[in-house]
């Protein structure tokens, strides 16, 4: 069997230690399926262009406390400068409302289609 194919992620949330936690435990979880690297993260809007440049990652996962309109200018501003990137954003209010476990276990049925399917492109 080979080993799992490698992607870089970038996440885009305003707490970078909730952001490493989370996914760290995503990492963990699907580890025998993907290798997923936790490249950065960017803390505000503004950083998404250099991190993305610096960084050229594979996924961008933007966190549940941006809006639809502010995840949408993420994914442009991100897709600017890393083309084809695969995007992905937890719905607005999941993590308050439902709580880490439940954001987690979200974003790990939502992988397969990030990486190989339809909701990549996003």
């Amino acid at each position: 069997m080979s080993p799992p194919e490698s992607y870089k992620l970038l996440s885009v949330n305003t707490a970078p230690d909730r952001a490493r936690r989370m996914i760290q435990k995503i990492v963990e979880d699907v580890k025998n399926e993907y290798t997923i690297i936790h490249c950065a993260n960017a803390a505000s809007i503004e950083e998404v262009e250099s991190l993305a440049s610096l960084h050229q990652p594979d996924i961008l996962f933007c966190a549940s406390m941006w809006t639809p309109e502010q995840s949408t200018e993420i994914k442009r501003i991100a897709r600017k400068v890393v083309h084809g990137l695969r995007c992905y954003a937890v719905p607005q209010g999941m993590q308050v409302r439902d709580g880490p476990e439940a954001t987690v276990e979200h974003v790990k049925s939502q992988l397969p289609n990030i990486i190989e399917g339809d909701l990549g492109l996003q």
